[in-house]
């Protein structure tokens, strides 16, 4: 027999230590915040374990929390995830895939006629994500940019970052080495402001620095290279459909990798659902495919 102890305080616990705070899971669970923490203290008492401390103003997990907490979510999401599909009409079958909007854009979408060809009944959703956004509840996975390190989720790593200078075919003619860059040329993407300084710094240009218009995305920045604002510094893999169609060129061979790597991050229950594991399997084979087809950055003369 499964000992299961006061489950109603397990799921109080749980989403207070996610949400960090008696009051927002009180919200969460429709009661109060002193009907959280009464049901929290009893668990406690039950289980002979601390799994707060209580300080001024906040909530703080002690080590046995952190532990329960870490192994409740995803039992808490699987299980979240098992009511939606055996309550789900039959014929809807939806993925929602959290990712950032220059990602969706410039990569995703571009290759999802590709997808719904091969899986015409998953109904494929995005949602905001990126990389300060926080991994949803109800994304089946997400792909961000990071390091690998997301506590809780597995990350499968899709791509390499790598920077390298971008701009239209006729700004391209005028720059022979990258000591012909200039500072009020080179947009920048408010959120990545150390992408011009690795660059130059890797290509030996001491006295450039970039002073150009600056946009909160990447997306904004490249299309305001196409236009021929500027130069832009590109990022794999958002360039590569425009480097392949000839709207920008790149035109210095060197590539300096950013540091991190795309990855599709998803909790492990979801290995177990056939639409996951469809669009796993896609989007490895379709990320692997660019590096396959690419014949390399184009150069100016």
């Amino acid at each position: 027999m499964r000992r299961l102890l006061f489950l109603n305080g397990i799921k109080a616990f749980e989403a207070a230590a996610r949400s960090g705070s008696f009051a927002a899971a009180g919200s969460e669970l429709n009661v109060s915040a002193a009907a959280v923490s009464r049901m929290v203290h009893l668990l406690e008492d039950r289980l002979g374990v601390a799994l707060f401390e209580r300080k001024a103003n906040r909530l703080v997990t002690t080590a046995a929390g952190r532990t329960y907490q870490s192994g409740l979510t995803p039992i808490f999401d699987a299980l979240a995830s098992l009511t939606a599909q055996i309550t789900a009409p039959s014929s809807v079958r939806v993925l929602t895939i959290g990712v950032g909007p220059t990602f969706a854009m410039r990569w995703l979408i571009p290759r999802l006629a590709d997808f719904h060809k091969q899986e015409p009944n998953i109904d494929v959703r995005i949602t905001t994500g990126g990389a300060a956004a926080p991994f949803g509840e109800d994304w089946s996975c997400g792909i961000q940019l990071g390091d690998g390190e997301w506590p809780g989720l597995i990350a499968e790593p899709l791509f390499a970052a790598d920077l390298l200078p971008v701009c239209a075919p006729r700004l391209a003619s005028s720059l022979k080495r990258p000591g012909d860059l200039k500072g009020p040329t080179l947009l920048r993407v408010a959120h990545s402001p150390d992408d011009w300084p690795s660059w130059l710094k890797a290509a030996s240009v001491a006295r450039a620095s970039a002073r150009g218009p600056e946009f909160q995305f990447y997306g904004q920045a490249l299309q305001a290279a196409v236009d021929g604002l500027g130069i832009a510094m590109g990022i794999r893999p958002y360039i590569d459909d425009d480097l392949a169609a000839g709207r920008l060129v790149a035109p210095f061979t060197l590539s300096v990798p950013k540091g991190m790597r795309w990855y599709l991050v998803y909790r492990e229950f979801r290995t177990g659902q056939r639409d996951f594991v469809a669009f796993r399997r896609w989007v490895i084979r379709a990320a692997a495919e660019p590096a396959a087809r690419r014949k390399g950055p184009r150069h100016a003369n």
